[in-house]
């Protein structure tokens, strides 16, 4: 080779690599424009070389047992009270059966003056606090001890318990004497009644009841016409029913 011919070559290689220069600084100039339209947007490349945006990771209700399925919140559980008849031997409220130590006793007759005495509005007084449950109709007898007869109960006594407040009243009527003065059924004489209570299941409950007669009444004639209402919550359904005998 001429000194020519070397000139020539080397004078193509200066101009190949001027060019391939050129196109190395319009590329760069390139890609540093076309960031800049972006509005500077921060981009994260992944692996293959896509930008992907970063948001926030949704939240998870995975319970961590490792299902992948979400988790349903758990069912709330009823609570309450009342009406479980549990309390009280089963009378369908929250409050246990009256006792008869609890109770304290009056006795009102409801003849006027020089009338037979026949007609009588018992009340038991709740001396505690707490409420108390009266069931059905006492078991009631017109004379002292356990051998006397049980007076039979006007129809059939209401089953609805008798709810009485602490403090409070309640009340049942008693027709003890049916035949007139001089008649010939036979009657007995009696100086006080005795009850006892009947639980929610309809068992009689320990304890007696003692009503002594209103004062200025020794004693009253009773017989087997005798008769008692349900326990009421007021004084005129206990007797309403009694005063018709």
């Amino acid at each position: 080779m001429n000194s020519t011919t070397a000139r020539a070559r080397s004078g193509r290689l200066g101009l190949r690599g001027a060019v391939l220069g050129a196109a190395v600084v319009a590329a760069l100039l390139t890609t540093t424009a076309c960031q800049g339209e972006d509005g500077g947007a921060e981009a994260t490349a992944s692996p293959t070389g896509a930008a992907r945006t970063t948001a926030p990771a949704a939240p998870t209700t995975d319970s961590g047992t490792g299902s992948g399925s979400p988790s349903a919140a758990p069912a709330p559980t009823a609570t309450g009270s009342g009406d479980s008849g549990e309390t009280g031997g089963g009378n369908g409220t929250e409050y246990a059966d009256c006792e008869a130590a609890g109770l304290g006793t009056h006795v009102e007759l409801q003849d006027g003056p020089g009338e037979t005495p026949r007609h009588f509005l018992l009340t038991v007084t709740n001396r505690s606090r707490t409420p108390c449950v009266l069931n059905e109709a006492p078991i009631l007898r017109l004379r002292a001890g356990n051998s006397a007869p049980i007076v039979e109960t006007l129809g059939e006594p209401d089953d609805e318990p008798v709810v009485v407040e602490g403090g409070g009243k309640a009340y049942t009527g008693l027709y003890v004497f049916g035949n007139d003065e001089g008649g010939e059924a036979e009657y007995d004489q009696s100086d006080r009644f005795t009850a006892t209570l009947v639980a929610g299941e309809g068992t009689e409950l320990s304890g007696t009841l003692v009503f002594d007669l209103p004062e200025g009444l020794g004693t009253v004639s009773v017989d087997d016409a005798a008769r008692v209402n349900g326990w009421a919550g007021t004084e005129g359904l206990a007797m309403r029913p009694i005063t018709r005998l």
